[in-house]
């Protein structure tokens, strides 16, 4: 039988981080309303609670799931981000890479719309929590396959899929999509709105498609 590391696919010496990143990764996989099935679902849950309770790394047996009680997960604390429109940065003389960006931007009187924070919740995307909090952030496939709902990110992680249209170099430059990208860090900072600039204008969608995208959704 697999072992509880072998059954969320982590080293057996992995740190909690580590366990806890692969639980998650593994519920999405095997949740019975995501596609999964009910006994793979709970195998991940029973080999999660193993190796954070006790360490253990023993194979687990079918009889351990048997009239077992799994506790949930505590819940995360969502994250919080804040926020400014790549258009401000004109309008004030700004670059994005000065190193008090956004304690200039909040020296002047600016919109909710251009400068602000909200949280995101441990199963929202960047893009999705910005709706919630009544943002229309610019978006467009929604798949990583355009470049419309690009932010730049300028403190803390935010994850991507691996199928996407960013180059490496884009990556390295802080360039993040928000449709797919979740928060890894507690806290963030972000310029939205930066489809115009010149090295994305070959990744985004031509503007019917985005408009249409907007409208159906």
């Amino acid at each position: 039988m697999a072992s509880p590391a072998e059954i969320l696919r982590v080293d057996p010496d992995a740190d909690d981080e580590e366990i806890k990143q692969a639980y998650r990764d593994r519920v999405k996989e095997t949740h019975p309303d995501l596609g999964g099935s009910e006994e793979a679902f709970k195998r991940v849950e029973r080999a999660y609670q193993a190796l954070t309770e006790t360490g253990a790394d023993d194979p687990l047996e079918d009889d351990d799931f048997i009239g077992a009680t799994v506790q949930p997960e505590p819940e995360e604390e969502p994250a919080t981000v804040d926020y400014l429109n790549y258009d401000v940065l004109k309008d004030y003389g700004w670059e994005l890479d000065d190193d008090d960006l956004f304690e200039k931007a909040a020296r002047v009187d600016l919109d909710e719309v251009d400068f602000g924070r909200f949280e995101v919740e441990d199963d929202e995307t960047l893009l999705e929590a910005a709706e919630r909090s009544g943002h229309a952030w610019p978006f467009a496939c929604r798949g990583g396959a355009c470049a419309n709902c690009a932010v730049a990110l300028l403190e803390g992680e935010l994850s991507q899929l691996v199928d996407h249209i960013l180059s490496e170099d884009l990556l390295e430059q802080g360039i993040r999509l928000s449709c797919n990208g979740r928060p890894t860090t507690d806290e963030l900072k972000v310029v939205y709105n930066i489809k115009h600039r010149p090295d994305l204008d070959d990744l985004r969608l031509p503007p019917d498609r985005f408009e249409k995208a907007q409208a159906d959704d």
